[in-house]
């Protein structure tokens, strides 16, 4: 090969999730991957359209295992095969798993930079997929997510012990302010934290380092579910200023769902 040629494309096996796809020309299809060796890496698919296609159902929403593809790294790869695939078929008709699923994928989506490994991150967000799709409460799997995915936005809260004193063993509460949690002996630092119960803060402390390929399922009640909800919200709002169509979807979905299960308002 002379000095100047260029090197010739190789194809390569990845290990994929499908973040999204989007219809392409008249027969194509554009495919956004969440690799493990490049995080979310962006697909040309030629003629996947096509009836017939080998490619239509590897190319299913929700759908995830090992692609061939060129690799290009920072410009648009070319998927060409897929090898072994699964399909995550609740969440397609479970309108509520569908949701959270959505969410999460686009919330990774944003999270990790092109181009760049994502290691173990691919388990947990493949495992939380796997559990949404297996029935599992499906607010608490996405809230474990949304509490480590926040180093990826540049905040990284101390959850191990209050951030002035290092004491665990008081009643501790959330300070946007102080970045992490204050023990009962601070909590006059800081007049606007986040005035939760221990037991939020408890899970929140929990969902933190937990992984989810070694539980089987979370059980929280209603009533902390709904004050995770908001705190994270809040959080989420306040320090990382992201506003996903997704999540709109979702707290619409959610607000719709309180109202069923508030008991009944009693004869005056």
């Amino acid at each position: 090969m002379k000095g100047g040629a260029a090197m010739a494309r190789v194809n390569t096996d990845f290990e994929g999730l499908i973040l999204f796809r989007r219809d392409y020309r008249e027969h194509d299809l554009l495919v956004k991957f969440l690799t493990r060796n490049l995080g979310p890496t962006m697909f040309f698919v030629r003629g996947a359209r096509r009836k017939g296609s080998k490619l239509a159902a590897p190319l299913l929403p929700f759908t995830y295992g090992t692609y061939v593809g060129w690799l290009e790294g920072g410009n648009l790869s070319y998927l060409v095969a897929a090898k072994e695939t699964h399909q995550l078929k609740h969440l397609g008709p479970d309108l509520t798993a569908n949701a959270y699923a959505t969410y999460l994928l686009d919330l990774v989506g944003v999270a990790f930079e092109e181009g760049k490994g994502i290691g173990a991150w691919y388990d947990q967000i493949l495992t939380a997929l796997q559990l949404l799709d297996a029935g599992k409460a499906p607010q608490v799997i996405v809230n474990v997510l949304e509490v480590q995915l926040l180093g990826r936005f540049g905040v990284a809260p101390r959850w191990d012990g209050c951030v002035i004193c290092g004491r665990r063993d008081l009643p501790l509460d959330y300070s946007e302010a102080f970045g992490g949690v204050l023990c009962r002996d601070h909590w006059d630092q800081d007049e606007h934290r986040l005035h939760l119960q221990p037991k939020v803060v408890n899970y929140l402390r929990l969902f933190a380092h937990l992984n989810l390929q070694t539980v089987g399922d979370v059980n929280v009640d209603a009533p902390t579910q709904r004050a995770l909800r908001w705190a994270l919200d809040k959080i989420y709002a306040d320090q990382v200023g992201l506003h996903l169509k997704s999540k709109h979807f979702l707290d619409s979905l959610a607000s719709w769902q309180d109202q069923l299960t508030l008991p009944p308002r009693e004869n005056s």
